[in-house]
């Protein structure tokens, strides 16, 4: 379904990173979006720009994921919008954070493969949409 591209953003600080994750998701039918800060993401969002998805980084300069996170709950900015971290960040209490702050997902940077990144994101997807059987 050409027509039917889900859009992700996609924020991290590392520009390889951004890059790769960019042209890996768009080979795989999503109309990508980036950003390379947390301050860069609200703007866009704030400008409205809604995607499906937003994969987002915890470790960034100036402000965290984290942050972009609470800053987006406290204003109601994108409320429909899946929130994935994806972050090396892999200690317990970052994942509590995640899930306090509404993540439908987290993703171990270093224990996954881009291939396994975008599995995990459209799984995470599909099982939102598990709400209304066909």
């Amino acid at each position: 379904m050409e027509g039917n591209k889900r859009k992700i953003l996609i924020v991290d600080d590392d520009n390889f990173l951004l890059d790769m994750y960019a042209l890996k998701f768009s080979q795989n039918n999503f109309e990508v979006y980036t950003a390379a800060s947390g301050i860069h993401a609200l703007e866009k969002l704030k400008g409205g720009l809604c995607p499906e998805v937003m994969l987002m980084d915890i470790i960034m300069p100036e402000m965290n994921g984290f942050e972009v996170l609470e800053e987006l709950n406290t204003k109601n900015i994108c409320p429909s919008c899946t929130k994935i971290i994806l972050s090396n960040k892999s200690e317990q209490k970052d994942i509590d954070e995640g899930k306090r702050l509404g993540v439908a997902g987290y993703i171990v940077k270093a224990n996954s493969t881009p291939a396994e990144v975008i599995e995990q994101v459209v799984k995470i997807l599909e099982e939102k949409k598990v709400v209304v059987p066909k």
